[in-house]
């Protein structure tokens, strides 16, 4: 055979041997998708991973597998998605501690930013600190009035050291001096259980949790960390309403793949997830529960994310919380 109809020949079964492949090759999802909670079930992290995996298996007709993976403020779970393959059958549903976690380790067992590709932000809640309904102050306000030898006795639980709770409390001893006794708990659970039952007067944690037992009167807000007033408790004032400037922040919820993850897959799943989060239940479910839902695009997850980051460094450079 000619040589020039030889190459030819080769190079058109090559061609055909790609498309074929390609026509032949499973659209994403073939299989069933984990999406990695690194938190324990019942908390906002696993109700708003626990809603989009139905919606996403809906859907695109395969099962997203929530595995609820809790341990050290979220770092198991963490790194066990940052070392899955980037095929997009491992997904994350992460939250505050995923930026604050790589901040306080002296060898960062992740970048927050590199090691994953940002899919979609799907809601933000906001924190409040909370008290027993004993606890004489009924406001921030009030609390910062009181003299610091008293205050600095006060229990103040949080859901554990480093954890999203726990540094809003240290961003608020720098901006206001107010030093109250840290109580870090395995989780919001506990804290919020000791505090309902006036173990401790006082409780750092995101209002979703909280929520039964203000509409209760089992605790009471003192401030919450909105920038107005939240519509589902208009009788708390903020942060800033209590003189504290620009205290303005709130616990989020976001969907990750490993870095890596091939583009197509992740415009897919942030399409879908908008989707979801455009449903009509979808809305009133999140909002009943003070969870915001936020689509939107993986760039705009991105920017918050290096907010939060930039935030965090520098409460982390005055504070040095360790976990090593």
């Amino acid at each position: 055979m000619n040589p020039a109809l030889h190459f030819a020949a080769a190079a058109l079964t090559f061609i055909a041997s790609v498309v074929g492949a390609a026509y032949a090759a499973d659209p994403y999802p073939a299989k069933p998708v984990r999406l990695i909670v690194p938190s324990p079930p019942g908390g906002g992290s696993d109700i708003t991973g626990r809603a989009m995996g139905v919606r996403l298996t809906e859907y695109l007709g395969q099962t997203f597998v929530i595995d609820n993976r809790p341990g050290a403020t979220g770092l198991i779970g963490t790194l066990l998605a940052a070392r899955a393959p980037a095929d997009g059958y491992t997904l994350l549903l992460a939250d505050s501690p995923h930026t604050i976690n790589a901040l306080v380790y002296s060898k960062p067992p992740y970048d927050a930013i590199k090691d994953f590709v940002p899919i979609n932000l799907v809601a933000t809640s906001p924190q409040a600190l909370c008290a027993h309904p004993s606890f004489s102050a009924a406001t921030l306000k009030d609390l910062l009035a009181m003299p610091r030898t008293q205050t600095e006795k006060l229990a103040m639980g949080s859901s554990g050291l480093a954890s999203g709770p726990h540094m809003m409390y240290e961003w608020l001893r720098l901006k206001t001096g107010l030093v109250l006794n840290h109580v870090p708990y395995k989780g919001c659970g506990p804290s919020l259980s000791d505090a309902v039952a006036g173990q401790i007067p006082l409780v750092m944690n995101a209002v979703p949790a909280s929520m039964p037992f203000l509409k209760s009167g089992r605790l009471k807000a003192l401030a919450i960390s909105t920038a107005e007033r939240h519509a589902l408790l208009p009788g708390v004032a903020t942060f800033q309403e209590a003189g504290v400037r620009d205290f303005v922040s709130f616990q989020w919820y976001g969907v990750f793949a490993p870095a890596g993850t091939p583009p197509a897959i992740v415009a897919l799943l942030n399409r879908e997830i908008n989707k979801a989060l455009n449903a009509p239940d979808i809305k009133e479910r999140f909002v009943a529960l003070t969870l915001d839902p936020t689509p939107g695009k993986p760039h705009d997850f991105l920017k918050m994310l290096e907010d939060e980051d930039t935030r965090w460094r520098g409460v982390q450079k005055q504070v040095n919380v360790r976990l090593d």
